[in-house]
């Protein structure tokens, strides 16, 4: 074995190491999840010495008489229409900083990058009170509707940085067939940019899917909660002894998460390889 060999072993055992130190509270959430209560704290190894399968019944019956499906279905009802608008907004958004020319183009993407580095918080409060003054409180509107006007800079930006990738002399060739600047996003750029729109469906996936405050400002009604505001709710329904079926329920919450990310990590690793992040 080479030095080189050895030298490149030792960190591969050091980053297992590190993999292993971060995935045990995850990994013993889910073996607590298959205990009694009694035992979540008495006993803190990652062995189950003793199962059951009623954490997961009493967290199904949900809470307040509303069965966990519901908030289930009501995540999917803010996460599927976030990811449409997020993607169909920011690659428009993208396009244009990138390829039409009109006046202001560089402040308003100075503004974009400005609104970026922005805290959320800091337009909370002005957010509030205008979906305040349209009757939005309440409703799942503040949460989507938004995203359909390429409010996440984020993915603007990586679809910027994308965009500008692709050789400007194909939308050229487009223009003498006689595509004009909408055809040109639709039929070309669209399907060249499937690694940036599979990394931002992603990416707004996973962070709407695990969003609490934002849906906690602005959900009211507990019929309408979804999974991060109903685990709260375990908690404060049965107490002090919910920690069984508050492990069991968000085992269950990970789940598509996990299903997504493992499905779409070829193409996830792909969009980063070929965005700007890499400068």
């Amino acid at each position: 074995m080479t030095r080189k060999t050895r030298f490149r072993l030792v960190w591969f055992i050091i980053a297992l190491a590190g993999c292993a130190l971060m995935l045990y509270p995850l990994l013993w959430m889910v073996a607590s999840s298959f205990k009694p209560e009694a035992l979540i704290f008495a006993d803190r190894s990652l062995i189950i010495r003793e199962f059951t399968w009623a954490n997961y019944a009493h967290g199904f019956t949900g809470v307040g008489g509303i069965p966990f499906w519901t908030f289930m279905m009501n995540t999917m009802l803010i996460v599927v229409p976030v990811v449409i608008g997020t993607v169909l907004s920011s690659s428009m958004a993208g396009y244009a900083f990138v390829r039409l020319r009109y006046k202001g183009k560089k402040l308003y993407f100075a503004l974009m990058i400005m609104n970026m580095m922005l805290p959320m918080h800091a337009a909370l409060i002005p957010r509030y009170l205008m979906f305040s003054h349209l009757g939005w409180i309440g409703t799942y509107l503040p949460l989507t509707v938004p995203s359909f006007f390429a409010v996440a800079s984020f993915f603007v930006f990586l679809f910027v940085q994308f965009i500008r990738g692709i050789p400007s002399e194909i939308d050229q060739a487009a223009t003498v067939d006689g595509c004009n600047p909408i055809q040109i996003y639709w039929r070309i750029i669209v399907p060249l940019s499937t690694p940036a729109i599979l990394t931002a469906a992603i990416f707004s996936f996973i962070w709407t899917w695990d969003d609490f405050f934002s849906q906690l400002i602005y959900i009211t009604s507990p019929s309408r909660f979804t999974i991060a505001l109903a685990l709260r709710q375990y908690m404060d329904a049965f107490e002090r002894s919910a920690f069984g079926i508050l492990f069991a329920m968000s085992t269950i919450s990970l789940i598509p998460l996990f299903v997504f990310f493992i499905a779409c990590q070829k193409y996830l690793v792909e969009g980063i390889a070929t965005t700007g992040i890499k400068g």
